[in-house]
């Protein structure tokens, strides 16, 4: 089935009145970003040419191809995903992305935090799902009702019940030879997340972690990962540069940014804005003024 068919078959289940099918055509490069619910981000994207340059995040990255091919490399591998093809990214995994052809690229996309796929699933261990590329026609429609009305709100059903599907569909193609692990003090990793959420702009030390938790440096260390996908550190940095997204999108410079939010310079914010987004912090607001 062609992606023309596929625009069509989606514009027939309600998309295109939320403007879809316009997503056959490429315009230029750009950035779209609808208002962030319950933690829940979720873009638009074209490029011509590369898009990202290798940088990791702490979410979940779950969309869709809508143009074009899209080509990343993923552990070790080059991948390409085709028009209407589900991408998967797990948390902290490096990986960059771009447009594989002349002719451009389009996508739409999720970034989920991992605590909430675990809850979504009974308060388990993260799925883990071995191809990074998934060609399902449940998974795609679920994300297709996701991914629709960038401009508003999803409002608080539509986020739970887009949650609730998208989480059984990563458990559905999950690696089941995974360990299943320990169980976790959810409670207490949550004081911690909010912890480090709330505090985000001070300086923060294992011992702060230590006495909201009352666990041991390595033993919350070790359960944060599975709870959230990555380190307690490196959660606090993610916290702190969406932070500082917010501050550029309000036309606050790079150095205020930085040190408001409390990186030491502006040149320590942007070395791990990079990191974590493949871009400048510069880039990402011009490529977010171009589609405003």
């Amino acid at each position: 089935m062609g992606f023309e068919e596929r625009c069509e078959i989606a514009s027939l289940s309600g998309a295109a009145e939320n403007g879809l099918e316009r997503l056959c055509k490429i315009s230029g490069d750009g950035i779209r970003s609808a208002p962030t619910e319950a933690g829940i981000e979720r873009i638009e994207a074209n490029f011509q040419g590369n898009g990202f340059s290798p940088h990791r995040h702490d979410t979940y990255a779950i969309g869709l191809t809508l143009h074009g091919v899209q080509r990343f490399k993923y552990r070790g591998s080059e991948r390409a995903s085709c028009p209407g093809q589900v991408i998967v990214i797990h948390p902290d995994e490096v990986h960059d992305g771009g447009a594989g052809t002349e002719t451009g690229l389009r996508y739409r996309m999720m970034y989920i935090p991992p605590e909430m796929i675990a809850q979504a699933l009974g308060r388990r261990t993260l799925p883990h799902v071995c191809s990074p590329v998934l060609t399902d026609p449940v998974f795609r429609k679920s994300l297709i009702e996701a991914l629709q009305d960038l401009e508003a709100e999803m409002g608080d059903l539509r986020v739970f019940d887009s949650l609730a599907e998208l989480a059984a569909c990563l458990n559905r193609f999950s690696d089941d030879a995974r360990p299943m692990g320990r169980a976790l003090d959810w409670p207490v990793l949550k004081l911690c997340a909010d912890f480090l959420r709330e505090h985000a702009a001070d300086p923060i030390g294992s011992a702060d972690l230590e006495a909201v938790s009352g666990l041991d440096r390595f033993s919350l260390s070790r359960q944060f990962r599975a709870a959230f996908g990555t380190s307690p550190h490196r959660y606090l940095v993610m916290r702190r540069l969406e932070r500082v997204k917010i501050g550029l999108a309000d036309g606050e410079c790079l150095a205020g940014a930085a040190t408001a939010n409390g990186f030491a310079d502006q040149s320590h914010m942007s070395r791990h804005f990079k990191q974590a987004f493949g871009m400048s912090p510069g880039k990402w607001r011009q490529l977010n003024a171009a589609i405003a």
